[in-house]
């Protein structure tokens, strides 16, 4: 965990900003961070960062739109260095907080928290998130936030006293709780609102600026009327692929590709990991006229094993966490990548 004077400092930038912009990774976790964030100070806009690897010089335009005087960026672990002289010439104020294993900043102006740099611990963003605002009609946000992404919060017990009925009684894992209670459908039910348009995902996160609670958005109504909409258009879809991976559950790799307008690969290889622990997963999209596929991968030790599946692909990238990682491989290259790995493990 990072230290509680780091704690402070960001809760310092946090206040002293007057119009800040937040870049967060595009699913739970970078969400979650956004919107306690966000709802802390009551001011600022959210960007979902959906460019990988990086956080490209691309998105410095909604800087000068939205007439920042500060830049948050969460959950990402790569910045090109074309975003950062930017911002460097326009001398604006970056706090960067990650939780991945990735190269420090050398720029000793850039505001970087990681706790994997501090106590050798990698508690996701929003966990962090929610150690700075504190604010406790916010810690359903921060439980999505962290199931989403693998861990069960010192808060938790706080969580299932608040809400009983969306808990669950001792899980025996982050993922249990994901795939086994009310609060890991209301994870899904975020997760997927994120796959919807860009307007539609302004949209949405409009609204979560004004939810009291996690039952006004499984309320259906005007409001949520979209969100559910969305939210059960791709649990179809992810319940469809998913009985397509099981096809594969008596191999000791299980490796799956898709295509279609939006990526679960994630969602799918999570699940894939809850219901097979055993076994190795990667599972692979690519988007309509796209010559990549970015997949996502879990396993023992899946960190080293990406990284030296990619060494000899040209043009391929990869890296995460030591057992959940992410590869942006070629689409001619996919047979080469699987060889690879398969040897490897």
């Amino acid at each position: 965990m990072i230290s509680k004077n780091q704690i402070e400092e960001i809760r310092e930038h946090l206040e002293k900003s007057q119009n800040p912009i937040f870049f967060f990774d595009n699913d739970n976790d970078g969400l979650c961070s956004f919107l306690l964030m966000r709802r802390k100070i009551g001011r600022g806009k959210g960007v979902p960062i959906k460019s990988y690897p990086d956080l490209n010089t691309d998105y410095f335009k909604k800087v000068k739109e939205f007439n920042s005087d500060y830049i948050f960026i969460l959950d990402k672990p790569v910045v090109s260095e074309d975003f950062l002289e930017q911002v460097r010439k326009e001398n604006l104020p970056l706090v960067w907080i990650d939780h991945h294993k990735a190269e420090i900043p050398k720029q000793k102006w850039i505001n970087y928290y990681n706790p994997l740099y501090n106590g050798k611990t990698n508690e996701p963003v929003s966990y962090i998130s929610y150690k700075i605002t504190n604010k406790k009609e916010d810690i359903w946000i921060a439980v999505v936030g962290c199931i989403s992404d693998a861990l069960i919060p010192d808060f938790y017990k706080d969580f299932e006293k608040t809400y009983p009925e969306l808990s669950k009684k001792n899980p025996k894992s982050a993922f249990d709780l994901l795939f086994n209670s009310q609060i890991g459908e209301i994870a899904r039910i975020m997760d997927f609102s994120l796959k919807d348009s860009t307007t539609r995902v302004i949209q949405m996160l409009d609204f979560m600026m004004e939810v009291k609670s996690p039952y006004d958005l499984i309320e259906e109504n005007e409001k949520t009327k979209r969100i559910l909409a969305k939210y059960r258009e791709i649990n179809e879809r992810y319940k469809n692929l998913f009985e397509e991976i099981k096809n594969q559950s008596d191999k000791k790799l299980i490796f799956f590709s898709y295509g279609g307008k939006f990526s679960i690969s994630a969602n799918l290889a999570n699940r894939s990991k809850y219901e097979f622990p055993d076994k190795y997963i990667v599972v692979g999209h690519k988007k309509p006229g796209e010559s990549f596929y970015n997949f996502s991968l879990r396993g023992n030790d899946i960190r080293n094993i990406t990284l030296e599946a990619i060494k000899n692909i040209e043009s391929a990238s990869g890296g995460g966490h030591k057992d959940a990682t992410g590869a942006r491989i070629p689409e001619d290259k996919i047979e080469f990548f699987k060889e690879n790995i398969e040897k490897l493990i």
